[in-house]
């Protein structure tokens, strides 16, 4: 079941930028060059959405919030680390850099970071306090894991799990190709090198008003919404 991708129900509000049709347009044909089919399309199946979709039920076949709360009450935390970074290393084409997966490694590997890891993202994924807070607090544990090398705390480690696990809800945030899809659609992106709530809004904004021009498309869920932005911003489609 998928809920509404618009972040204003849940917490705060991202700045508003003014629709531009003629940009929307644009960015709708560029999409359709690709895949005729839109969503629906055998080769967007094969190339975009399909993967992710498998990552996302590979997640909820060993991360689910059952077996999430398990392992927590087993004081499982390596496990649960484990886990989550074998996951996103399986799907056929990885969201993350190899810098941040070797960050996610170091980070975790003693007790405190991997308690601090499992514990953050279980709050993050299934806990009871509203999306902004929650959103605000995983970026406070990502930001305190322990640092052997190369930085932890960046816009894809941030968002890429929450994408993987509930993507009705959450939306991944790869920096350049974001902001490159948001300049190519017309719209503002509040923008921060450092992950924070607001340009996680501002990115939501951006998602539901994508959901809204292109519901002709029939967009399911964030997959297909990341996937549309994906296609405006990245070099692989130029």
């Amino acid at each position: 079941m998928h809920t509404s991708l618009d972040p204003r129900h849940r917490a705060g509000t991202a700045p508003a930028t003014a629709d531009d049709p003629t940009r929307a347009r644009r960015c709708r044909r560029k999409f359709l060059r690709f895949f005729p089919g839109g969503f629906n399309d055998a080769t967007y199946l094969e190339w975009e959405r399909d993967y992710k979709w498998q990552t996302h039920e590979r997640w909820h076949g060993v991360l689910g919030k059952r077996q999430f709360r398990a392992l927590l009450r087993q004081g499982q935390h390596a496990e649960i680390a484990a886990r989550a970074i074998k996951v996103e290393q399986q799907s056929r084409h990885s969201m993350i850099f190899s810098f941040e997966k070797m960050a996610l490694r170091d980070a975790t590997r003693s007790s405190s970071g991997a308690m601090a890891f499992a514990e953050g993202l279980y709050e993050f994924l299934y806990g009871a306090r509203s999306f902004e807070n929650r959103f605000v607090q995983w970026v406070e544990v990502v930001s305190g894991l322990p640092r052997k090398q190369t930085r932890v705390l960046t816009w894809p480690l941030v968002t890429v799990f929450g994408f993987i696990a509930q993507p009705e809800t959450h939306i991944f945030l790869k920096p350049l190709v974001t902001r490159a899809a948001a300049r190519a659609y017309g719209f503002d992106l509040s923008y921060k090198a450092r992950p924070n709530w607001n340009t996680y809004a501002s990115l939501l904004e951006l998602a539901a008003r994508v959901r809204r021009d292109q519901r002709a498309l029939g967009p399911r869920d964030m997959i297909d919404i990341q996937s549309f932005l994906w296609v405006q911003g990245s070099d692989e489609y130029s």
